[in-house]
């Protein structure tokens, strides 16, 4: 089994939001991997005294546990209980009812010798690939589908589409949003290789369409996460008249991780 990753901020001035880890079993039957992109609040409005890596922290490491721990419970269930536990720990000092409260964008995925499970939660991106290289990208497109306008200010898009019905779903504070997330089996026979992406690694494939998700994960391969990450980082400074980022940021924290079986 190979397992790579890489991790790295957007600036070096601000601490990185993302959160990837990956566990093995000490039988080498299995393991699990988890990533997490926090969500940066505008002006540090959040109602939080604690910072989105910290949350990213608390919530991956609760993840990262159960998933190794806990067979017994499904994805949705130890993303529910992570959730809990996290505001659990802060719910006397910060208010959990703001729409900005620390949150994340979650990908899960967990092996053993019969099968993968998978969970997807908001815009990060997970891969994976049979066994005669076709590659499949699970993906939670809610925010992609929104009407044009939605996002038009960080004011509409609080009040009227971040997690509520006919909108899209982060973790923050709130269990029940793990009903929510994309989740599936596959038969381990079938996956010989799975990647993650936060969606500043996932610019490469999604921003800059320098290749389709085949390509990105043949990237992956070649390169590893981090020459993935350093492609990204050349496409952001060569687009000096914004033809691909228009108004997103320059450089985003960008994390991915390669697991081959």
């Amino acid at each position: 089994m190979r397992i790579e990753l890489a991790s790295e901020p957007g600036s070096p001035e601000r601490p990185n939001e993302d959160w990837v880890s990956t566990t093995l079993p000490a039988s080498g039957l299995g393991g699990a991997l988890v990533l997490l992109d926090g969500v940066t609040p505008p002006r540090g409005d959040d109602g939080c005294v604690h910072s989105v890596p910290w949350f990213t922290a608390g919530l991956g490491g609760s993840l990262a546990e159960l998933s190794a721990s806990r067979r017994d419970l499904m994805l949705t269930e130890i993303l529910a209980m992570s959730i809990r536990r996290t505001a659990d720990t802060h719910r006397s000092l910060c208010d959990l009812s703001h729409v900005r409260t620390p949150q994340a964008t979650v990908v899960m995925a967990r092996w053993d010798e019969q099968e993968i499970e998978h969970l997807v939660l908001s815009d990060s991106a997970l891969i994976l690939e049979a066994p005669d290289g076709t590659v499949r990208a699970v993906l939670d497109d809610r925010l992609d589908r929104l009407p044009p306008g939605s996002l038009a200010s960080e004011a509409i898009a609080d009040a009227r589409v971040r997690n509520k019905e006919g909108g899209f779903f982060t973790a923050a504070a709130d269990p029940a949003v793990a009903s929510r997330a994309v989740t599936g089996r596959t038969p381990r026979t079938e996956v010989r290789a799975l990647a993650a992406l936060t969606d500043g690694a996932s610019r490469w494939t999604e921003t800059f369409r320098e290749g389709d998700w085949t390509a990105t994960l043949g990237l992956l391969r070649k390169a590893g996460p981090q020459g993935l990450i350093d492609r990204v980082r050349e496409l952001e400074r060569a687009d000096t008249d914004r033809t691909y980022l228009r108004r997103g940021k320059t450089h985003d924290d960008a994390t991915a991780v390669l697991v081959e079986l």
